[in-house]
C-alpha cells in the first residue's frame, strides 16, 4: 500500500480552476482596457465618432440660432413721400393665473380686463370671460378680433392695464404694409399676403413684380448658451446681418393721384359702370403721372378685392372705337394717302357684300376728310384704309405698337391685344376702332407719336430702385423711344385736327373745352361684342372714351379715359359723363405746370428736432408749406416727415412739442396726414369713408393724453 501514488484531493482541484479563472479574467480586463482606453484617446485626439465632430456637435448643442426679418422696402412717389412702407402689427394673448402666478391676469382683475378689451377689440365681456376661464389652459388667444390689431390699439390697451395694474396681457408682433393713401392707384402698386410663417410677399402690382427686390433678404443671428442660457464666450459663431430690402421710387404724383382718384369714385357712384380707366402721361417721357381704374380696392383694410377685378389698364382688352380714328388720319397722311381737297359722301359705305354705316346713318352729305374726323366718320375713316390698302394699313398698326405687350413690367400678365383682319369688312373696321383689341397702355403709347411729333415713347412707372441701406441707386427709369411711325408735320396735322374736334361746332368733343387752354381730343363710342356673336345692343352697351393732350402746339400732357357700360347717363350725354373726370383733372396739372414754371416745387427738409417750434414754423411757411404745431412746448420732440427727406409745396408738416400737446382742427386734412397724426401721436383713431377730413367726434384742442378713441369721417 505505501508504494501507491496520491492524488489530489477535491479542494486542489477547486483552487486550480480558480487561478485559471482569475487569470483568463485578469488578461481579458487587461484586453477591454486596452481597446477602450485606445478609443478613448482617438476620440480624445481626433474629436470624431463613427463621422461625427464631437466639437461640432457640442458646438450645437449649445448653439443659439435666431433669424433676423429683413425689412421689405417701401414704395415713393415722385417726390420721395411713401405711399407704402413697412409697419407692425400685433395679435394679443392672455397668461391665466394657475397657482397665483404674478405675472398671469389675476382672478379678481377678470372683469376689468374683459371691459377693457371690450372697449378697443369689440369682443363680448361674456366670449372674454369665457377665455379666461378655459380649464387647464395656461394661456389663451381671443379669436379673430385679438389678431391684426395696430399699434396705436396695442398702445391704449397696455396704458389702461398699467393704470389699472392688470397683468398677464402680451402681444406678439408681425410684419404688415402701410398704404397710408388707402385706394391709390391700387392695382399698379399692389399688395400683399402673408405666407404661414408671417413672411409678407406681393400678390398684385409692384408688391408681387418686384417681389424679391422689395423683399431683401433675412439674417441669422447665431450665439453659444449653456444649460441656464448664459453666453458661452469661448465658442464663436457667425452672424449674418439682414439685407433689407430696396425701396422703389415712382413717376406717380400723389397730389394729382388723390383728385383723380377722388373724380373716378364721384364718376363710379353717379353713372355705375362696370369698368372706367384713366391715365395721365407726361407726352415728352412716358413718365405715368396718375392712373387708376374702377372697379378698385383700398389696400390698407382689403375692401373690394375680388380675383376677378385685373388690372384693366394692362390686362384687358377691349374694342378702342373711333379713337383709333387719330391713328388712322396719321397713317393716312403719313403714307401720302390724305386728299385735304378730296371729298366723300358720308353716310354708308359698301365694302363686299356688307356695308359701313356712320353713327348717322344717314350722314352728314359730302364731307372733307378732316370734315370726317372732326364729326368722327367711320366711312370716312374706312376710305382711308381703303386707299392705303390693307397690308400698309397694317404695317402702320403695327408701327404704332399694337398688337404686342407696351413690355411695361408693371404685371406679369401684361396683354398684346388681337385682331380680325383677314377680310375686306374688317379691315374696314379696324380704322374706326371695331375688330381690333388694345390695351389702354398701348394707346397712350401710340397716340404719344402724334403728341411729341412723331416720336413714340413708352409708359413707365418706375422713376428709381434705390439700396435702402447704402442708398445707391440700383436702377433708374427713364424716357425710351420705341419707335417713329411718323413724322413730325403728319403728327401736328393731326393734332389741329383734335383742336377741331373741340372748337368745331360740328365736334363730338365740344365738352372738353378748358378755359385758357388749347386742347385736342378725339371721342370714341365702342361696341361691345357679344359672346354669342355680333355686338351688344342698347344704349348704355359702349365703351365710352376720350384721348386728349395739351398745351396743343407742344403737348405735355396725355390723358386717356374709358368707360365700359355705365348703368345710367344720370340726364348727362356721354361726352359730358367723361368730360367730368377729363377737364378738371386736365386743368389741375396745367394750372400746377404754369405755377411751377415759376418757382421751386420742393422743399428739402432739416432735422428739427430739439428746435423752437415758432421759428421752425415760420421757416417752413415760407417755404411754401402747411405747418401743424401740436402743444406749445418750446421744442419739438417728433416731425411727420424725417430729416432729408425732399417735399412738395402745399404738403403738410406736422412738427410735436414737448408741452401740452392738443388735437388740431383736421377739417380738409388728407387720409396721409390723418395716419401720419396717428404715427406721430399715437392715437387710436378710426377713419371712415375717403377723400379729406370732413368731420371728428372729438373737438380741436381737447388734449391728447385725454382722447381714448378719435373717430375721422373723410369725404
Amino acid at each position: 500500500m505505501s508504494g501507491q501514488k496520491k492524488r489530489p484531493n477535491n479542494m486542489q482541484k477547486v483552487t486550480q480552476r480558480q487561478r485559471n479563472f482569475g487569470m483568463w479574467f485578469t488578461l481579458l480586463v487587461i484586453v477591454i482596457f486596452l481597446v477602450f482606453g485606445s478609443r478613448f484617446f482617438y476620440i480624445a485626439f481626433s474629436k470624431n465618432v463613427s463621422g461625427h465632430n464631437l466639437t461640432e456637435e457640442a458646438r450645437k448643442l449649445y448653439l443659439s440660432t435666431n433669424e433676423i426679418k429683413a425689412k421689405r422696402g417701401s414704395i415713393y412717389d415722385n417726390a420721395g413721400q411713401a405711399i407704402v412702407e413697412d409697419t407692425k402689427r400685433y395679435s394679443i394673448y392672455i397668461v391665466l393665473s394657475k397657482v397665483k402666478n404674478a405675472n398671469g391676469l389675476q382672478d379678481n382683475k377678470k372683469e376689468q380686463a374683459a371691459v377693457i378689451l371690450n372697449k378697443y377689440l369689440g369682443i363680448s365681456k361674456e366670449s372674454l370671460l369665457a377665455y379666461f376661464n378655459t380649464p387647464m389652459a395656461y394661456q389663451v388667444e381671443v379669436g379673430n378680433k385679438g389678431k391684426n390689431i395696430s399699434l396705436s390699439t396695442k398702445s391704449s390697451i397696455e396704458l389702461e392695464m398699467k393704470k389699472n395694474n392688470i397683468h398677464g396681457i402680451h402681444f406678439t408682433s408681425f410684419a404688415d404694409r402701410l398704404y397710408p393713401n388707402g385706394t391709390f392707384a391700387s392695382h399698379l402698386i399692389g399688395v400683399t399676403s402673408k405666407s404661414k410663417d408671417g413672411t409678407l410677399y406681393g400678390t398684385m402690382g409692384l408688391e408681387a413684380v418686384f417681389n424679391n427686390i422689395l423683399s431683401g433678404k433675412n439674417g441669422v443671428n447665431k450665439e453659444a448658451l449653456d444649460a441656464r442660457g448664459i453666453k458661452l464666450n469661448n465658442i464663436k459663431e457667425k452672424s449674418v446681418k439682414a439685407k433689407n430690402g430696396s425701396d422703389i421710387y415712382t413717376t406717380l404724383d400723389s397730389r394729382t393721384q388723390l383728385y383723380l382718384e377722388s373724380l373716378l369714385t364721384q364718376a363710379q357712384n353717379t353713372y355705375h359702370p362696370k369698368v372706367i380707366n384713366a391715365i395721365l402721361m407726361n407726352a415728352k417721357t412716358g413718365a405715368i403721372i396718375a392712373a387708376s381704374q374702377r372697379p378698385t380696392f383700398n389696400p390698407q383694410t382689403k375692401d373690394g378685392i375680388s380675383d376677378q377685378w385685373k388690372n384693366t389698364l394692362l390686362e384687358d382688352t377691349y374694342e378702342p372705337g373711333s379713337v383709333m380714328k387719330i391713328l388712322t388720319m396719321a397713317a393716312a397722311i403719313d403714307s401720302g394717302n390724305y386728299n385735304a381737297s378730296a371729298y366723300y359722301k358720308s353716310g354708308t359705305m359698301k365694302v363686299g357684300t356688307q356695308q359701313v354705316t356712320d353713327w348717322v346713318p344717314s350722314g352728314w352729305g359730302y364731307l372733307t376728310y378732316r370734315q370726317g374726323f372732326i364729326r368722327s366718320s367711320n366711312v370716312g375713316m374706312a376710305k382711308l384704309e381703303e386707299k392705303m390698302g390693307a397690308k400698309l394699313w397694317e404695317k402702320y398698326i403695327k408701327k404704332f405698337g399694337l398688337l404686342k405687350s407696351t413690355n411695361s413690367g408693371l404685371s406679369n400678365n401684361e396683354s398684346s391685344g388681337s385682331i380680325e383682319f383677314k377680310y375686306p369688312i374688317e379691315q374696314a373696321n379696324t380704322a374706326f376702332g371695331q375688330g381690333i383689341n388694345v390695351t389702354p397702355f398701348q394707346v397712350v403709347q401710340a397716340i404719344s407719336a402724334v403728341a411729341n411729333d412723331g416720336v413714340m415713347v413708352k409708359p413707365y412707372l418706375i422713376k428709381k430702385i434705390v439700396d435702402s441701406t447704402t442708398g445707391k441707386v440700383l436702377k433708374t427709369g427713364k424716357k425710351t423711344v420705341v419707335g417713329k411711325p411718323i413724322s413730325a408735320q403728319s403728327a401736328k396735322q393731326v393734332r389741329e385736327m383734335m383742336r377741331e374736334v373741340v372748337t368745331s361746332k360740328e365736334g363730338t368733343g365740344q365738352s372738353y373745352k378748358i378755359s385758357g387752354y388749347d386742347i385736342g381730343v378725339k371721342t370714341g363710342t365702342a361696341q361691345i361684342a357679344s359672346s354669342s356673336g355680333g355686338y351688344l345692343t342698347g344704349d348704355t352697351n359702349y365703351v365710352f372714351s376720350v384721348a386728349g393732350m395739351a398745351p396743343l402746339n407742344n403737348p405735355k400732357y396725355i390723358l386717356y379715359i374709358t368707360m365700359k357700360q355705365p348703368q345710367t347717363f344720370a340726364g348727362k350725354e356721354a361726352t359730358q359723363m367723361l368730360a367730368g373726370i377729363f377737364n378738371p383733372l386736365m386743368k389741375r396739372i396745367l394750372d400746377r405746370s404754369k405755377d411751377e414754371s415759376q418757382t421751386a416745387t420742393t422743399v428739402k427738409l432739416t432735422n428739427m428736432v430739439g428746435e423752437n417750434p415758432s421759428i421752425m414754423r415760420k421757416k417752413l411757411t415760407q417755404s411754401g408749406l402747411i405747418v401743424t404745431t401740436i402743444g406749445n412746448g418750446t421744442k419739438i420732440v417728433k416731425q411727420s416727415i424725417a430729416a432729408n427727406k425732399t417735399v412738395l409745396l402745399g404738403q403738410r408738416i406736422i412738427l410735436l412739442t414737448n408741452k401740452n400737446q392738443t388735437l388740431p382742427d383736421l377739417k380738409g386734412w388728407s387720409r396721409a396726414d390723418v395716419l401720419k397724426l396717428q404715427q406721430l401721436t399715437k392715437l387710436k383713431i378710426n377713419l371712415k369713408g375717403s377723400g379729406y377730413v370732413a368731420s371728428q367726434n372729438v373737438k380741436a384742442g381737447s388734449a391728447l393724453n385725454k382722447i381714448n378713441q378719435l373717430e375721422v369721417i373723410l369725404k
